[in-house]
């Protein structure tokens, strides 16, 4: 997933420009900008005036460093040292496709130097380099597919500075963070350490996941990455000659930050563009990787891909047959586009790895969006729901990481640092654990059982403590033209078509097409801290389907605020290394979705909600329920769904309880 902005603070049409007719044209431009500057705008320009005088006193600084990799392209880099080093010095090493040219264009002054002079000051080489394909980096985009070189080759021209320790430390958030893994995983000497923030798009598969970098969820696409790709797969852009000199790429970064600025879409309508294949081109985006095929590793045409096709392990993404044998940082939250491989990737590697290795990975759970770790306040507000104060001082823990692991010194904030640390929403605290799920944690079910009218919030549904009864199966009409629309969850990156984070949603529960589960009001506080899993007995009239949930904890006031959600595409829910199997009209099927991790606490006097039904769209794309291609259908079918219950068709929701003792 990807958001969508830097670390810590965290094509083929080459249009060459002259330089020397630019500067001409741009002369008198930054007096006429002063005056119409707002106060607000002048003393920003003064801070980071006064960041930049404050780097350069203490830093060397080496801007516009074009570094050669194996196969000849160059990737631009800045790269900012301390100054009177007594000695060599370690990196932190930052690797992204977003902007981090130091001028601000648009503002007419430096940009915000604060990470780059908090690490000098700190004792380190901070190096900041575009991933292939944007801004001045040479050569094609392709997601996650050239990490594996670049990353290696680049992490060699750090160690092979004469300047440098031999040590290099990773760091970001999303795009930032998600190449790291998979580099981590060629085992390069001077790639000491690494910390990932917010990175499933790096995951390929681990475990039951097979979600290939946030692409699919229970095989179902993420609409996402259309919205993404929108302005990252940008095969038409600028370039400079190669011969162009380092000085004068320096001048031509203060003129042109090659930041692109594509015309706004309304994703809120563009994602209902069918064929799928077709929404980027009805958005006049560029031709790239998305829907087209490419000269990149991986071949580009994802959206035709599955969720095994074996172009997703010919990039960059880290898969669980890839080994990880270096210390890791790992910092995740509950509304983000996929907690779940996240924490499994991370205790896949402390199952795998070395064992002093497996000791040296810490694991940090906010309850924010996507890279929204430090804009934790007092209130934190995820959407409509306050979560309390979640702040952490995330900047001591990662420098005090690197103190340890790049600098060798004792780091007391390090060992002071549980190896699990996860807020529990509700309850609005802090909790740590040695392991994840929480130590001592035990699984409970709750079955799913009815009337036969289970439809909307009104209905009879009930979570019970036994399967049993005869079987009156909850009936609705799954329509593609019509499907239930996102309301919160977690995601990002889809403009203004989606809010994610947690909201009341009672609103949509009046619809006939969701079928609502409720628990008896929980009579002792409950913490439910872990994997959730659903279980479905299923049938339907279509030859493919999906089946998507949400979870919810209800208030005694009646609102329902949402926690978790999954989807699962019946095709595929017999594996996804598996061919696909269809259903047949008058058969029930079980599916069991990928687990789904949370941790809310549940007051006496609330209730547990499942909501059942056929779409979350445009959080997932719809399934047209032909049993086609899906992404080059234009039109689909009505489905008419059912979910069984009874003892021969125990469906239910496994929970994952922290037992506490009561009062």
């Amino acid at each position: 997933m990807r958001a969508k902005r830097p670390a810590l603070h965290l094509v083929r049409t080459a249009l060459s420009v002259g330089l020397s007719s630019l500067c001409l044209a741009l002369v008198a431009a930054p007096v006429a900008a002063q005056s119409t500057l707002t106060r607000e705008q002048q003393a920003t320009i003064a801070k980071r005036n006064d960041l930049e005088r404050q780097l350069s006193d203490i830093a060397v600084v080496d801007r516009k460093v074009m570094v050669k990799m194996r196969d000849g392209k160059r990737m631009a880099a800045d790269i900012y040292r301390p100054k009177n080093a007594s000695g060599k010095v370690p990196t932190i090493f930052v690797r992204t496709p977003y902007n981090f040219n130091f001028w601000d264009v648009k503002l007419g002054a430096p940009r915000d130097m604060s990470r780059e002079l908090d690490a000098v000051k700190r004792g380190y080489a901070y190096v900041e380099m575009n991933e292939r394909g944007h801004y001045f980096s040479e050569g094609n985009y392709d997601i996650l597919g050239a990490p594996l070189s670049d990353g290696v080759d680049a992490v060699r021209w750090i160690t092979s500075q004469p300047w440098s320790s031999g040590k290099v430390g990773t760091t970001g958030c999303s795009s930032t963070a998600e190449w790291q893994m998979a580099v981590v995983a060629q085992h390069e000497p001077g790639l000491a350490t690494f910390n990932v923030q917010g990175f499933g798009a790096g995951v390929g598969r681990v475990g039951p996941y097979y979600e290939q970098g946030n692409w699919y969820r229970g095989g179902a696409m993420q609409m996402l990455f259309i919205a993404w790709l929108y302005k990252e797969q940008n095969q038409l852009r600028p370039m400079f000659p190669a011969n162009l000199s380092q000085a004068d790429l320096i001048r031509a970064s203060k003129m042109f930050d090659l930041d692109s600025q594509p015309p706004e879409v309304n994703w809120d309508k563009a994602f209902w563009t069918l064929p799928e294949k077709d929404i980027m081109k009805a958005a006049d985006g560029p031709k790239g990787i998305f829907a087209d095929a490419m000269d990149v590793p991986t071949g580009g045409n994802m959206i035709a891909r599955t969720p095994n096709s074996p172009a997703w392990y010919k990039g960059g993404l880290w898969h669980d047959d890839m080994k990880i044998d270096k210390p890791g940082l790992w910092f995740m939250s509950w509304f983000d586009v996929s907690v779940s491989p996240n924490l499994a990737a991370y205790n896949h590697v402390r199952a795998t790895a070395p064992k002093a290795v497996a000791d040296q990975q810490y694991a940090i759970i906010a309850p924010v969006l996507h890279c929204a770790f430090t804009r934790a306040t007092e209130h934190t507000m995820i959407g409509d729901l306050d979560v309390g104060d979640a702040r952490f001082d995330y900047d001591s823990l990662v420098f005090g990481w690197f103190d340890k692991f790049l600098k060798g010194v004792d780091s007391p904030v390090v060992d002071k640092q549980p190896k699990v640390m996860y807020y529990v929403m509700g309850e609005n605290k802090w909790h740590d654990s040695p392991t994840w799920p929480p130590a001592g944690a035990q699984t409970r079910d709750l079955y799913f059982t009815s009337g036969g009218k289970a439809n909307t919030l009104y209905g009879d549904g009930k979570l019970v403590d036994s399967a049993g009864g005869a079987d009156q199966p909850d009936r609705f009409i799954y329509d593609p033209a019509n499907p239930v629309t996102t309301l919160g969850g977690g995601g990002c990156c889809q403009g203004t078509a989606v809010k994610f984070g947690s909201f009341d949603q009672n609103t949509q529960l009046a619809r006939n097409d969701i079928l609502v589960y409720d628990s008896e009001p929980f009579t002792q506080g409950t913490e439910v801290s872990g994997p959730i899993t659903v279980t479905l007995y299923v049938s339907s009239d279509a030859k493919d389907t999906d089946f998507t949930f949400k979870v919810m904890d209800v208030y005694p006031d009646g609102r329902a605020f949402n926690l978790t959600e999954n989807i699962q595409r019946m095709r595929y829910r017999e594996g996804y290394d598996k061919p696909p199997v269809w259903m047949k009209d008058g058969e029930v099927y079980k599916v069991t979705f990928q687990p789904i991790d949370t941790s809310n606490f549940f007051f006496p006097g609330h209730k547990l909600r499942v909501a059942v039904t056929s779409s979350n769209f445009p959080r997932f794309d719809r399934n047209l329920n032909t049993g086609g291609n899906n992404y080059d259908e234009a039109k689909g079918v009505i489905a008419h769904n059912a979910v069984h219950h009874d003892a021969a068709h125990p469906s239910k929701i496994t929970i994952t309880v922290v037992p506490r003792a009561q009062p």
